[in-house]
């Protein structure tokens, strides 16, 4: 499992060369190294962010309806070097066999939001449940996709797959995710605003993406439960909604001088 890197945050603190070193040279490396040592495996942590621009609509499009067919658009280095990472994989594997699975996982991390003015109008684990219907998945379901990635592999060959927890929307909700989203979240969970006031939170008045993990789900055998469903029924039962490896785990922050896209 290939899962180190420079990452959204470093762009403020390394140049893009440090990107392309790590990222991308050093992705070079463990392939060709995982060639020579004939593993049965190759899996690669990569990100959404590899879809840059195409995750942002116009004013007045429908919401992004994301799934692996989307043609990567990277908006930074971070994105940029993420993506030729991927196809040195996807080449590896044409050239050599190796069997190479590619994850472009959302939102897992445990720090608060990278925008100053989301971290302003929502209490932090308010928006992490927020984000639960369209950009976030929680540790433990990261980790057991990996681990199905890792079983599939050797079967499967290559491919690249979403890792997300399971949208309740369809692509009949996009038009209105821009315009109401609280009413298009209350049509798929009846009661979400009581739990949600009881807190004292707020739903987002606007989704401009939704990643689908439908692949991921069929092609891996992966079965995600930390959905925003299943947060709504612990929220309920007065437990915490992230899982229990979440919770332990806790946030892992960059290192001190890293913090400046704060």
């Amino acid at each position: 499992m290939h899962a180190a890197a420079l990452h959204k945050p470093h762009i403020a603190t390394h140049a893009r060369q440090d990107f392309v070193e790590t990222n991308v040279t050093g992705t070079l490396e463990l392939l060709e190294e995982a060639v020579r040592a004939r593993v049965r495996a190759f899996v690669f942590t990569s990100t959404t962010s590899a879809f840059g621009r195409a995750l942002v609509p116009g004013p007045h499009e429908p919401a992004a309806w994301i799934t692996e067919d989307v043609v990567a658009r990277p908006r930074n280095i971070y994105g940029a070097t993420k993506v030729a990472a991927e196809a040195l994989c996807e080449l590896v594997h044409r050239d050599h066999g190796l069997p190479c699975l590619i994850l472009r996982t959302s939102r897992f991390f445990a720090e608060a939001d990278d925008h100053a003015d989301r971290r302003t109008a929502y209490a932090d684990l308010n928006l992490k449940v927020c984000e639960l219907l369209y950009r976030r998945v929680d540790l433990d379901d990261a980790v057991s996709a990996h681990v199905r990635a890792i079983e599939r592999a050797p079967s499967l060959g290559f491919g690249r797959y979403i890792i997300s927890a399971t949208t309740p929307f369809s692509p009949d909700d996009i038009a209105a995710l821009r315009v109401d989203a609280a009413a298009v979240v209350a049509g798929h969970h009846p009661g979400y605003e009581r739990v949600f006031a009881a807190r004292g939170w707020s739903m987002l008045s606007d989704i401009e993406r939704v990643y689908v993990n439908n692949r991921a789900r069929r092609d891996l055998g992966w079965q995600p439960h930390c959905d925003f469903g299943a947060a709504l029924a612990a929220l309920e039962a007065g437990r915490d909604p992230r899982s229990e490896l979440a919770r332990t785990i806790g946030a892992k922050s960059y290192a001190e001088r890293d913090r400046s896209y704060r």
